[in-house]
């Protein structure tokens, strides 16, 4: 007589747990990770909680205390039109982030959804996309912004526009990629002699073999999109004043640098920072979650 063993719903929970805490153990043993975690989820908290942190409106233009030096009521100082540096650098937090997770959540959503399309699709749909990849891809990426944005006009919805686009090529072929690995792979072909369909296949088998890589990625871009922001910023070419933001911080301390060196510093420590966090933190997921970086358990 046959027996059957009957599958315990405990079971996934277990697994779950075990994965969960070996990446835990993984983690804790990543310095520079739990450093670049810490950066992050402070530059987040003090991104989110901005308003609550300010001293002063960041905008409010005051004659008499320009450029004037850090003191109690100016924890930073004051820029040339005598705003508070200190508020102003805390508020200017918010545009990069919005910048990274709405350019590379565009991208990752356009980019997982045509790797898919040229991976499982028919040769010709594949050689297409590519063709577009590689059109949009040839393009110094600052000649392309500076294009875009002179045709779009400076403003916080071309930056993301522009990065968005420029983001898309590579996810869409890091997935192509590997979907036309596990295209060939035997669970597929089981898959498609059972009747599922093409949509079946790539939502519940290819999809989640891809996704994690692709997020690994993501993670690793977002400081250079804080970077490539804050550049354009810099040059003009991001948001509109009176917004606060790191980089037209940065333009204007430059400008009045023999001044005071204060708004250079005030501006140029939280993009390092934020930068060396969501790099450290992207590093140690790569190194746990990539097979062939992984360490033997």
């Amino acid at each position: 007589m046959a027996i059957v063993a009957a599958v315990r719903p405990e079971t996934n929970d277990a697994i779950a747990t075990g994965a969960f805490r070996i990446f835990w153990r993984q983690f804790r043993e990543n310095r520079l990770g739990i450093l670049g975690a810490v950066l992050v989820l402070l530059t987040a908290a003090i991104a989110i909680f901005a308003p609550l942190i300010i001293t002063h409106d960041p905008i409010r233009i005051m004659v008499g205390p320009r450029l004037a030096a850090p003191s109690l009521d100016f924890l930073l100082g004051t820029d040339q039109l005598g705003r508070d540096t200190f508020s102003r650098t805390i508020m200017g937090g918010r545009i990069p982030l919005l910048v990274a997770f709405a350019s590379l959540g565009s991208a990752l959503a356009v980019g997982v959804m045509l790797g898919l399309i040229a991976g499982f699709g028919p040769r010709w749909l594949d050689n297409l996309l590519l063709l577009i990849f590689d059109t949009i891809r040839s393009f110094p990426g600052i000649i392309f912004a500076l294009a875009i944005i002179a045709l779009m006009g400076p403003s916080l919805a071309s930056i993301i526009f522009v990065i968005a686009i420029t983001s898309v090529p590579i996810y869409a072929r890091v997935v192509r990629t590997q979907t036309q690995a596990l295209r060939s792979s035997e669970y597929i072909a089981a898959e498609r002699s059972m009747g599922a369909s093409t949509t079946r296949i790539l939502t519940v088998h290819v999809l989640p073999n891809v996704i994690g890589p692709i997020l690994i990625l993501v993670s690793m871009d977002v400081p250079a999109v804080i970077a490539w922001e804050a550049g354009l910023s810099f040059l003009g070419m991001g948001v509109r004043p009176p917004t606060p933001d790191w980089g037209a911080i940065l333009n204007d301390g430059y400008s009045y640098i023999n001044q005071t060196p204060w708004l250079v510093i005030a501006s140029g420590i939280p993009i390092v920072l934020a930068t060396l966090g969501f790099t450290f933190l992207g590093e140690a997921l790569r190194d746990i979650f990539d097979p062939k970086l992984r360490k033997d358990l």
